[in-house]
């Protein structure tokens, strides 16, 4: 469970990883390979039902990457494909982890600390975080799924907006643009993320990663098509117990007792 820059812990059916890499906690090749590795021990570890991720201290969730390793690479390498793949299959994975992912954006979210954030299902941030794509300020552009999340998420024209400038944007301005779910006091951020945590853990687990996998995959499609995933994912929500459970429970007017299968 602990890296050298990320470690996660489990605490009852939460799974929380935090990034911890000072002073910014920025992303590196080193920090990319330790959050995939803590995804996949969470993935395949017993009752985690919901992810919490976050950035160690109050400065910072991931400020951008880390520029000395970028000014290796241009210098040395003849491709950035190598660096650009580790950070793509990281956060693919993240995407796609079959639990909900809350970000706790506690600070800073800039360049590849923004991307993290948006590889996951919810974002909840510090009324003092900085949520921005400035890597247009250094001659490059985001290479870990931003241009590609960023837009899907708060629309084409802010998105290029933000990655044309570069400019970040401040906590309350994320909040109406989408691009964050809630804004609470700074201090707050890891107890809101751990309370909404607690709500989605109650839910039943098996309908939870149907629905997910069903808005991931459906996005991506045309709408018919997105439509047919939903019926079949649907369909096998139906055969679990859990749905069982629910609607009986509804009909006997009982709170449900679910078993997470």
């Amino acid at each position: 469970m602990p890296g050298e820059f990320v470690n996660w812990t489990q605490e009852g059916n939460i799974a929380v990883v935090v990034v911890d890499n000072p002073p910014m906690n920025v992303l590196s090749s080193k920090v990319a390979e330790e959050l995939l590795a803590s995804f996949k021990e969470i993935n395949a570890a017993e009752n985690c039902r919901v992810m919490v991720l976050t950035g160690a201290g109050e400065k910072a969730f991931m400020a951008g990457a880390d520029i000395n390793e970028l000014a290796e690479i241009i210098r040395t390498s003849a491709s950035t494909l190598p660096y650009t793949k580790k950070l793509h299959d990281t956060f693919n994975y993240l995407e796609n982890l079959p639990i909900p992912a809350i970000a706790a954006i506690n600070g800073y979210a800039l360049g590849g600390g923004l991307e993290l954030a948006l590889a996951c299902d919810i974002r909840i941030a510090s009324e003092k975080a900085l949520l921005g794509v400035p890597e247009v300020k250094l001659g490059l552009f985001p290479g870990a799924g931003g241009t590609q999340r960023l837009p899907r998420l708060i629309g084409a024209s802010l998105a290029k907006e933000m990655l044309f400038t570069g400019e970040p944007l401040t906590a309350a301005e994320s909040l109406r643009s989408g691009l964050v779910n809630k804004v609470v006091p700074h201090g707050e951020v890891f107890s809101a993320a751990r309370e909404r945590a607690h709500l989605l853990a109650s839910r039943p687990a098996m309908a939870l990663k149907l629905v997910k996998e069903a808005v991931n995959r459906g996005i991506k499609l045309p709408l018919e098509e997105g439509c047919r995933v939903e019926s079949d994912l649907l369909d096998r929500a139906f055969r679990t117990e859990d749905a069982r459970e629910g609607v009986q429970s509804f009909l006997e007017k009982r709170e449900a007792k679910f078993k997470h299968r």
